[in-house]
């Protein structure tokens, strides 16, 4: 049975980028959609992802998760 990877996440104040590396296989390309870079593996499979202006996406989430009227926990 193999492991599951913990996501990590890290956060560079200087540029307001949050970074979620989901795998630690190794990339092979990156889109950006909008404010997001993504990271693939040679199997089209994200491994890494950046948000850039992450202050504002963390806003809209927020505001997003309260207008839900559903309790979150994470």
């Amino acid at each position: 049975m193999r492991k599951k990877t913990k996501p990590k996440i890290s956060y560079e104040p200087e540029a307001d980028i949050l970074r979620l590396e989901i795998s630690k296989k190794p990339i092979d390309y990156a889109t950006e959609v909008g404010n997001v870079i993504v990271h693939f593996n040679h199997e089209n499979i994200p491994v890494y992802l950046e948000f850039l202006e992450a202050s504002r996406f963390v806003k809209d989430i927020s505001d997003i998760l309260k207008s839900t009227k559903r309790t979150y926990s994470f």
